[in-house]
């Protein structure tokens, strides 16, 4: 009997393809958007997570608190030292690297050809904890951090704004109108979000305070913990160990904060997470519209075919006959639309992946999810006018005109 209602289902149906491609079209838009929009709420997630990754997983950052006036707070303290960074190292165990940074942006030069890049102060540690490499020459050492002298290691962007397709390495440039010497190039390292890695300028952090900015001031502290168990251990440790150095009292907030990229990484998912929701939420509609459209064009092919079901009825046909019937050609109908709407939902991802900057992930759940819910907006909407068929009286069927 299935088989036999299956058949009469898509024999109406091819025989007012027409109609049921339209009516199909509010499902496929609404399952393609679904698909789209949560591809790239997932792309956003993974591409977050794999820069946080890239960043060193194991990583705690240290930075100085606000600045508080009244009940509000404004703009960042200055709190951190070098002094601060050498007394982690020097009193804390089960790290690999300690790597105080400072950065600011600045004109640079070379002969006829300047850009203006961020010129981050590191110390050789940065490499460690941040998983920079070099490309070409050699890292400044601590040598050249304790004698605060004037070399640079560019990043691949800035090289080759500089100097092209020739090397760079032993050549000079000019940092704020002061002389450095190139003693490296980086290897590429990508986007991590806004920020792009290679379009920088690392240099000692003592040359960046004495020689070019001054200050005695650090912005960030990176710490790179041996193994990640040790995370909450060293944490603590680290504020024990600052808060005694800073003489901040028990009962008063530290002047600092510590956290990880554990920790970053979670809310960056949450976030990310409530922005899929809200994109699939938005996108989800259409299906609703989708859904609407099924039930009316239902109820417009029950009018239709009112004397078919009195003269069905007439022969023997059950209520149960005549409501599969009608649920079966919307449910067809919702089906067809959300394959239809999946395929064009991946090739609309694969577009914003190739043809933007933003990346698209199509998971296998999201895909379940929308076409499972095609389905269900296809029985829930066909439900109505199947019922309405399935109660009609066999005498006022085919009374009909």
């Amino acid at each position: 009997m299935f088989w036999i209602i299956l058949q009469v289902a898509f024999r109406e149906l091819r025989g007012s393809w027409s109609r049921s491609l339209l009516t199909m079209l509010g499902v496929i838009i609404g399952v393609a958007a679904v698909v789209a929009m949560v591809a790239l709420g997932q792309g956003a997630k993974h591409d977050m997570a794999k820069n946080i990754e890239n960043l060193g997983a194991n990583l705690l950052i240290i930075r100085p608190g606000l600045l508080q006036k009244g009940h509000v707070r404004k703009a960042v303290a200055q709190t951190l030292t070098l002094d601060d960074a050498f007394l982690i190292r020097k009193k804390v165990g089960r790290i690999v690297s300690v790597a105080p940074t400072i950065s600011q942006a600045a004109q640079v030069k070379r002969f006829n050809k300047n850009t203006r890049t961020n010129i981050i102060g590191v110390t050789p540690d940065y490499l460690t904890a941040r998983k920079f490499a070099v490309d070409k020459g050699k890292f400044f050492t601590f040598r050249d951090v304790a004698g605060a002298r004037r070399v640079t290691a560019l990043g691949k962007t800035v090289a080759e704004e500089l100097f092209g397709l020739r090397p760079a390495v032993g050549k000079y440039i000019k940092i704020n109108g002061v002389n450095f010497l190139v003693t490296a190039v980086m290897a590429e390292k990508g986007h991590a979000g806004w920020w792009d890695a290679d379009d920088q300028i690392l240099i000692p952090i003592t040359t960046y305070q004495k020689r070019v900015f001054g200050g005695s001031y650090i912005r960030n502290i990176f710490v790179e913990v041996d193994r990640q168990g040790d995370m909450e251990w060293v944490s603590g440790r680290i504020i024990t160990l600052l808060r005694k150095s800073h003489r901040i009292r028990k009962n008063m907030e530290a002047d600092f904060h510590v956290r990880s990229q554990v920790d970053i990484l979670k809310s960056m998912e949450s976030m990310t997470k409530t922005f899929t929701y809200l994109l699939g939420g938005i996108a989800a509609i259409s299906l609703v519209v989708g859904g609407i459209g099924i039930m009316n064009i239902m109820l417009v092919t029950v009018t239709e075919r009112t004397r078919e079901i009195g003269l069905r009825k007439a022969l023997g046909a059950k209520k149960r006959d005549i409501l599969k019937q009608f649920l079966v050609e919307s449910i067809i109908i919702s089906g067809a639309g959300g394959l239809l709407g999946v395929g064009l939902g991946a090739l609309i991802a694969r577009a914003i992946n190739g043809f933007s900057d933003w990346d698209t992930y199509i998971s296998t759940s999201s895909v379940l999810i929308a076409y499972t819910t095609a389905l269900l907006v296809g029985i829930f909407f066909g439900w109505y006018p199947a019922f309405k068929a399935a109660r009609l009286s066999p005498v006022d069927a085919l009374r009909h005109e």
